[in-house]
């Protein structure tokens, strides 16, 4: 065989292995990298608790894959509704997002730096307003149920006289007249003495035109109390919606300065609310807790509990059927 052709053939077989090479090491990084974010440990859902100058506050986070090498997520923070993550930034087991303010002051985004350890995260929040707090997080329980549910005893949490059972967070507002529980002007919030895990809930209600409130189940999901005209499209943040997750399929509302109800019934995370009669949210997972939580401790029992720092709102009946 002619010597050229032999070279000729030998440098072809070279160009081709390494362009093979060069293709392995180009596509193996990628590879290895989607790989290792498709299985990360931080996929799932935490319970946060931040440090709030020495106080405990409560967050919550939700961390999803989006295709195979992308991840994005929801955030709770202290106050306010559910906000989307657009994409966490992931490095090894250290991990970081950022995302807008919502109802705080400031201009600055919100800078959440945290890593995995032990099962755990921890990091810090850098707020729309520069204050740095430091956090912890547990993964979030599933709170599965599994059997038939056996109900107890209906418990009338309001004795239409006093505020026996309850206490206020702050300077008091609350007063009952004539039967009525009313908070008259925003103030403080009020929190039930006992403290639930499963149940079923009946509340009736009047809010002024405009006005503004909230039943907290647990201590840590919101059904929002609003005045919702009955034209607006259903979302989670109007009458009868689990505050930022869940939307009501119709917006059931009778209006201002009309008695209304809610039917709720709460199972592990399972939520059913009936609003005036009708079902407006059908046995739906409530993913976390809700901004306003009292904390996230989503394991545990926890108190009713009903806002009063938004506006005028009354309470003639709230009756309580814990599960056995």
């Amino acid at each position: 065989m002619n010597k050229k052709f032999i070279v000729l053939g030998l440098t072809s077989l070279l160009s081709v292995g390494s362009a093979s090479i060069l293709l392995a090491a180009n596509r193996n990084p990628q590879t290895s990298s989607a790989e290792t974010v498709a299985d990360s440990e931080l996929i799932g859902r935490w319970d946060i608790t931040m440090d709030d100058n020495g106080k405990p506050a409560p967050s919550w986070l939700e961390v999803k894959l989006s295709g195979n090498r992308i991840l994005v997520g929801s955030f709770v923070g202290a106050s306010g509704s559910a906000r989307p993550v657009s994409r966490v930034k992931l490095d090894g087991q250290k991990f970081s997002f950022s995302l807008p303010p919502q109802w705080e002051s400031g201009d600055n985004d919100f800078v959440i730096e945290g890593e995995l350890s032990g099962g755990e995260i921890r990091g810090t929040i850098t707020t729309s307003e520069g204050k740095k707090h430091t956090f912890t997080g547990q993964r979030a329980p599933y709170l599965n149920r599994t059997g038939t549910v056996s109900w107890g005893k209906p418990i009338a949490l309001f004795n239409g006289k006093d505020l026996t059972g309850w206490k206020a967070l702050g300077q008091n507002q609350w007063i009952v007249k004539d039967g009525v529980l009313t908070s008259p002007k925003s103030g403080a919030n009020l929190i039930s003495d006992e403290k639930f895990t499963d149940f079923k809930l009946h509340v009736e209600f009047k809010y002024q035109k405009g006005s503004n409130s909230g039943i907290y189940l647990r201590g840590r999901y919101e059904v929002q109390i609003e005045d919702s005209p009955a034209d607006l499209h259903p979302a989670s943040v109007l009458f009868s919606g689990i505050y930022g997750f869940l939307a009501p399929n119709e917006i059931a509302a009778l209006g201002p300065d009309q008695w209304q109800s809610y039917d709720i019934t709460l199972i592990g995370r399972k939520v059913t609310v009936v609003a005036n009669g009708k079902t407006v949210i059908t046995n739906q997972e409530i993913p976390g807790i809700t901004g306003g939580a009292l904390d996230s401790k989503e394991g545990e029992p926890g108190p009713i509990y009903i806002q009063g720092d938004h506006g005028p709102i009354e309470f003639r009946k709230i009756t309580i059927t814990p599960v056995k």
